[in-house]
């Protein structure tokens, strides 16, 4: 799965569930385009290729979860530099997304999930 495929079902998805309209809308959806984004380019330079994407919505929570094959997890590389090429995933994950991780997956590689609120209705 590249990144633009991923981005763009996810945006997709997003529609169908908060439709295109209202501004608290368009920022949750421009925010996990951005952490989508983040996550899955993150998972092709340091995790070995993504293979899923998972999106599931329950009431006004919204969770999101990309699977590659590397075992690794995630760190943080210290006190974010604004002015370096890289390295701002995961201090966008830390700032936007209410909570996030890193779970080892059965036979192999990880799940990094972030989970965030969306408006209702």
């Amino acid at each position: 799965m590249t990144v633009g495929e991923c981005r763009d079902r996810t945006a997709e998805v997003l529609g169908e569930w908060f439709g295109r309209d209202g501004d608290a809308q368009r920022a949750v959806v421009e925010d996990v385009l951005l952490l989508v984004t983040e996550v899955v380019t993150n998972a092709h330079t340091h995790g070995g290729a993504p293979d899923e994407l998972l999106l599931q919505r329950a009431g006004d929570r919204l969770w999101v979860q990309v699977s590659d094959t590397s075992p690794v997890a995630p760190r943080p590389h210290g006190r974010h530099r604004a002015g370096h090429p890289s390295g701002h995933g995961l201090y966008l994950l830390e700032r936007l997304a209410e909570a996030w991780g890193s779970v080892p997956r059965a036979g192999g590689g990880k799940v990094v999930w972030f989970e965030m609120s969306v408006p209702s209705g």
